[in-house]
């Protein structure tokens, strides 16, 4: 199993696209261990976006980011970086593949929409930023064999 952190950025939530969103997570068989609404402040927004200071647009994206409330997700599941990252589509919206997040509802190359992790190392970098431990909450999902293979014992 693989944690990753997904936020679903200020577009997202004033367009009132989070239910829809965590439906396709839901959807595909990952499973939400921790979520919340918040505020980030422009000191978290910067230890967040650390590795693009300096950018051109790093500035922006802050100030994107800090300017309205959006919803962080710990999800977890059988190669979750990866399965959330294709769940997403490209990075821009206007170049996004149809049936990918941003594909579906994005066309702007500013706001896109939502945020995932891009590897484990970064996922727990980025979920010890916006969660506690005791905000976690693995638990067995009824379903899990039905979506996995777990017939080797463990899911695949």
């Amino acid at each position: 199993m693989e944690t990753t952190c997904i936020i679903l950025k200020p577009d997202a939530v004033q367009r009132g696209l989070m239910g829809r969103i965590i439906s396709r997570f839901e959807d595909k068989g990952l499973q939400i261990i921790g979520a919340k609404v918040m505020l980030i402040s422009e000191e978290l927004a910067s230890r967040h976006y650390a590795v693009h200071k300096g950018k051109p647009f790093y500035n922006k994206l802050l100030q994107f980011m800090t300017s309205s409330p959006v919803l962080v997700m710990a999800i977890q599941g059988v190669g979750a970086i990866d399965v959330c990252r294709k769940l997403m589509g490209a990075t821009f919206g206007s170049q996004a593949d149809p049936g990918t997040i941003r594909g579906d509802f994005g066309v702007s190359n500013s706001y896109n929409l939502i945020h995932g992790s891009d590897a484990p190392e970064s996922a727990e970098t980025e979920i010890g930023l916006f969660f506690d431990q005791n905000e976690l909450f693995p638990y067995d999902m009824a379903i899990k064999g039905w979506i996995y293979d777990i017939s080797g014992g463990e899911p695949e």
